[in-house]
């Protein structure tokens, strides 16, 4: 008895069209990047008094709260940062709240609100990381438009 072959698929051509395919649909991808605003941190000479333009809320272990390095209560807060805002020009209107790493993120959200309740556009983010090994902070800022 003949044996026939078995018939079986050739893959390689298979394989080409594929790779042709694969390589059109890449050629013709728009290739656009999503352009966000970031507005980075810039940093300031050093000796150079902070301008009193910018605020400053900071918020210590024990949750007490400071603005401008003057202690605040809660309650005055709000109405605090209304008077500040509206003597201040829209853009200039940025709260930065500095807070220590070890505060849980509850407080700090809440300042947030606080803030935008108060008219603040712009709020800043600091956070001060305590660094062992050369027994000093490190202070990261991130701003956020809300």
């Amino acid at each position: 008895m003949v044996s026939t072959p078995t018939p079986t698929i050739n893959a390689t051509p298979l394989i080409d069209v594929l790779l042709v395919l694969l390589i059109i649909f890449m050629v013709i991808q728009p290739h656009k990047e999503a352009k966000l605003p970031v507005m980075g941190p810039t940093q300031a000479p050093p000796g150079t008094p902070s301008s009193p333009e910018i605020l400053i809320l900071s918020l210590s272990d024990s949750m007490q709260l400071e603005l401008h390095s003057t202690s605040i209560e809660l309650r005055d807060l709000i109405p605090l940062l209304k008077d500040l805002i509206k003597q201040r020009p829209v853009d200039t209107s940025t709260l930065y709240i500095k807070a220590s790493s070890q505060i849980t993120y509850g407080p700090v959200v809440n300042l947030i609100d606080i803030a935008k309740g108060a008219g603040v556009v712009t709020v800043g983010l600091n956070e001060e990381r305590w660094v062992s090994r050369q027994r000093r902070y490190r202070v990261a800022t991130d701003l956020f438009v809300l």
